[in-house]
């Protein structure tokens, strides 16, 4: 089986990017792959530098010390690699793109700056339904790191914190979390 990590990059510990991660989680660990989440907001992740000073540690990649730490290790052993945001300003949160950001000093490691193969999938709850500079990015970012999309899982239409409730991109998340081994 998998180990998969989700890079949680929403604000609201239990908004409705969370509902979807939980029902992803719950068909992923119901077919027995082993699931780490990690909030973002809640962790102390700063800006990439740009410094091209990491790769030099494989334990410790960036020149900056703080909570990506946590994640380096999980990343590098995952199989699968979940992108769960908010869409704001019709894209990812800045929480998710500071985090994915920082996995360079990761690509840093490698003499060709080449970064770990993974498979993903993109979790996104917005007040609108127009996804389509999210999608663009996402797709523009997997062609260019060589990734594989498994699927996405795109649900407008909720503002307030519980409107995802009842929604039938909880039981999309429930069956693609289901589907990856």
């Amino acid at each position: 089986m998998s180990k998969i990590i989700i890079l949680n990059g929403s604000p609201r510990k239990k908004g409705n990017t969370s509902e979807l991660i939980k029902a992803f989680t719950r068909g992923a660990e119901g077919v027995g792959n082993t699931v780490t989440e990690f909030f973002l907001n809640g962790m102390n992740i700063r800006g990439c530098l740009g410094c091209y000073g990491g790769g030099k540690d494989p334990q410790s990649p960036c020149v900056q010390k703080d909570d990506m730490l946590k994640i380096y290790p999980a990343y590098k052993e995952a199989d699968i690699v979940v992108l769960a945001s908010p869409l704001y300003y019709w894209t990812i949160s800045g929480q998710l793109k500071t985090a994915f950001d920082r996995l360079f000093a990761v690509a840093e490691c490698d003499p060709n700056y080449n970064n770990p193969i993974k498979k993903t999938v993109l979790l996104m709850a917005a007040e609108g339904h127009e996804f389509e500079e999210s999608e663009y990015w996402y797709d523009r970012l997997m062609k260019h790191l060589g990734w594989t999309s498994l699927g996405k899982v795109l649900c407008g239409g909720v503002t307030a914190v519980g409107d995802i409730a009842g929604k039938k991109e909880i039981e999309d998340a429930y069956l693609l979390g289901k589907s990856v081994k």
